[in-house]
């Protein structure tokens, strides 16, 4: 079994650093960087990860975080991966999960208790289907 992998799409480098560094200490996950939408469906379609954490607007593109949402819930080979928006505000929240994302979690909120039940429900739920080993 392998570890934790989480994509993270969009962020700057401090944000994916934070996002990086906490999802390592408190999961034992390993996070992997994807600056667009094109790039990270790219890696999703070549490797296996347990989430992807998508940011509201891309850092390098511009992008809305809901166009690589709908893309992966579009297509059957990626639709069952879980997928979170990041970001502070309740309306792209509500518009991720309209299109099949998980509840995410603002910045902000990366620490607190209900990021880290939300984070812990995905990593138990992909963990006890055996695509990867238990947290630490």
């Amino acid at each position: 079994m392998s570890r934790l992998r989480v994509l993270s799409v969009g962020q700057c480098g401090f944000d994916h650093g934070q996002i990086s560094r906490h999802l390592r200490q408190a999961f034992g996950a390993d996070v992997v960087g994807a600056d667009t939408v094109g790039e990270a469906l790219d890696v999703l379609r070549a490797e296996r990860f347990d989430l992807v954490l998508v940011n509201r607007i891309g850092d390098m593109d511009d992008a809305p975080g809901t166009d690589l949402i709908r893309s992966i819930k579009a297509d059957p080979a990626l639709a069952a991966t879980p997928v979170m928006m990041v970001s502070n505000y309740a309306y792209a929240q509500n518009d991720a999960i309209a299109l099949g994302a998980l509840p995410g979690f603002g910045k902000s909120a990366l620490t607190h208790r209900e990021t880290e039940e939300r984070l812990r429900a995905v990593f138990e739920r992909r963990t006890s289907a055996g695509t990867a080993e238990p947290m630490v």
